[in-house]
């Protein structure tokens, strides 16, 4: 028969079935790959504005501002878990004894406070101190009697005279905080040994390149062999020259001990134009004894400039202090968290007065950052513990925001630079 008139030849709608089906698998896949596409492209983006927005905030181990409210007459139950035990290896001597013996109070108080509102995981926290008393052996002999104790991690003295010793006991294997020491030697990561606040190169560095953003382009310093009173001056003539400034004058002195300058200050009459900038490591007293030395002898246009030791030794309270300048670590603020911790200490221990303030929160973080370790590794191990702190990012304390990993121990921060203004101790700028 044949094929009716106007008849759809079966071959042909099979033809244009097959087209069309092509078709329609070749709008789906570029539909998925524009999905794909997109989906790349917002993930692109969202970690674009991840890495823009820095890492997560670390879940801190203790909640500082519900222990700071807590009410030492009106505690929760004790926790009652395993304790995390904590060893203070301090020096109570005269060289540094103005910021141990403060320290080694405060950090027995904190515990307390986060004690009376349960713990850590329901672990309470034991201080024990033991006093090197400015001896090297002394030093090694308490750090084993912490460790026979059963300490998880040790806060030590600022010095390496007397914290060396005690790396040794600890064999590199328990976390040591060197809470107030700003020496670069004793930042070793390796071997568990951690700053908690800037180092000397930090410090000594801001110093000078704050000088010469005055305009000043002459300085003397005033030196004595050693990591701390040494080595500050030596990078502070660095960085000051390197900017373009001159170091008319050099001198040696006793630190700690001389308060009479006058052999100093007869050979510098010889080289001052009375535009200088001084720098030394020197505390309190001695700067303002050697200002007044100076200007006995015609000086008057000085500007005096010092490290941590200033704020150790109360440059804030010294006579004849206008004008000085220093590096302290923490900027105390009238209601702020360093301020809270201070004044809820003395509340509660008959209105004692803590010296060598800007250093406090040094060694609570010292506490925290321990403590945090623990936590992060669910550990009692100390070279665990250690691992763990050794990748902490982003602890804020006391004293400003910690980090850990990436470094050789020494958290990156900014220097407060101070200066004495109508007997006020006034926060210039951070550094």
């Amino acid at each position: 028969m044949e094929e009716a008139e106007g008849a759809i030849d079966p071959d042909v709608v099979a033809e244009l079935e097959a087209q069309l089906e092509a078709a329609e698998a070749e709008a789906a896949a570029a539909a998925e790959a524009a999905a794909a596409a997109e989906a790349e492209a917002e993930a692109q983006a969202a970690a674009a504005e991840a890495a823009m927005a820095g890492p997560e905030p670390m879940v801190q181990a203790v909640d500082i501002r519900a222990a700071l409210n807590a009410d030492l007459d009106n505690c929760g139950p004790a926790p009652s878990g395993e304790p995390i035990r904590v060893g203070m290896a301090m020096d109570f001597s005269d060289v540094v004894g103005f910021v141990d013996i403060p320290g080694s109070k405060l950090v027995p108080h904190f515990a307390n406070l986060i004690n009376c509102i349960g713990g850590v995981n329901g672990s309470p926290v034991e201080v024990r101190v033991e006093d090197v008393g400015g001896d090297a052996t002394t030093a090694g002999v308490a750090a084993q009697q912490l460790l026979d104790w059963g300490a998880h991690f040790l806060i030590g003295p600022p010095f390496a005279d007397f914290t060396l010793p005690i790396l040794q006991a600890t064999g590199g294997q328990v976390p040591v905080f060197v809470a107030a020491s700003t020496e670069p030697t004793l930042s070793d990561i390796e071997n568990n040994s951690f700053l908690v606040s800037f180092d000397d190169r930090g410090q000594s560095s801001a110093a000078a390149e704050w000088a010469l953003d005055q305009g000043i382009t002459r300085a003397f310093v005033f030196t004595e062999p050693g990591p701390y009173t040494g080595y500050n001056p030596d990078v502070f003539k660095e960085v000051f020259e390197a900017g373009g400034g001159e170091i008319v004058a050099e001198h040696t002195y006793a630190w700690f001990v001389d308060t009479d300058f006058s052999a100093q200050v007869a050979e510098l009459s010889e080289v001052l134009q009375n535009n200088e900038a001084f720098f030394s490591a020197a505390l309190g007293y001695q700067v303002t004894a050697l200002r007044g030395q100076l200007e006995g002898a015609g000086f008057d246009n000085i500007t005096y400039i010092g490290t941590d030791a200033l704020d150790a030794t109360g440059i804030a309270f010294e006579a004849n202090n206008e004008g000085i300048v220093h590096t302290p670590h923490i900027n105390v603020e009238p209601g702020g968290l360093n301020d809270r911790l201070l004044q809820g200490y003395s509340a509660v221990n008959d209105g004692e007065v803590l010296e060598s303030q800007g250093f406090m929160g040094l060694y609570v973080d010292s506490l925290l950052l321990g403590i945090q370790g623990i936590v992060n590794c669910g550990c009692t191990d100390s070279a665990q513990i250690g691992d763990a702190v050794a990748q902490i990012e982003g602890f804020e304390g006391f004293s400003g925001t910690i980090t850990y990993v990436g470094t050789t121990g020494t958290p990156p921060k900014s220097v407060p630079i101070k200066r004495i203004v109508n007997g006020q101790d006034v926060l210039v700028e951070m550094r």
